[in-house]
């Protein structure tokens, strides 16, 4: 063993880091009426590690929350400062298939957005709509027989 091999062994760094959260957004509802909720929410998310941007949106008891964090920390954080808080249940209403389904549709959804439920999308590729919109497509040849 020589001079450079002992003296490397001094100078090896280790790293005792863990593994970095994936990046992703994290939507929370939260019911806010005055200024001073939406601060005292967007302070104490703000003040969180990894945290890269904070979005709130009053009007429709939205806050964004986009970093390198867990989302149920975040949940947490923002029930600590005394408002009801939950995942954003809501997604667009052009994303479902059928969104006026008794558990689906919702009067106090945000306008454009109905509640994210299973029953809300077709059953599978044997849907009736699928079955009928293929019966007449110009990707089958055999497709439109009856002429």
């Amino acid at each position: 063993m020589g001079a450079l091999d002992y003296l490397s062994n001094f100078c090896t760094v280790t790293s005792t880091r863990g593994k970095r959260k994936a990046m992703q957004t994290v939507e929370i509802k939260v019911k806010m009426d005055c200024d001073g909720c939406e601060r005292r929410v967007k302070n104490a998310v703000t003040n969180m590690k990894g945290v890269k941007t904070v979005d709130v949106n009053r009007k429709q008891s939205r806050v964004t929350v986009s970093g390198y964090v867990e989302p149920n920390k975040v949940l947490k954080k923002v029930k600590s400062t005394g408002k009801r808080a939950e995942f954003w249940p809501y997604i667009a209403h052009n994303l479902v298939y059928y969104p006026y389904v008794t558990q689906a549709y919702d009067k106090r959804a945000p306008s454009g957005f109905v509640r994210n439920v299973a029953q809300a999308a077709p059953v599978g590729p044997n849907a009736p709509e699928e079955r009928l919109t293929s019966l007449f497509s110009d990707d089958n040849p055999n497709a439109c027989f009856i002429m």
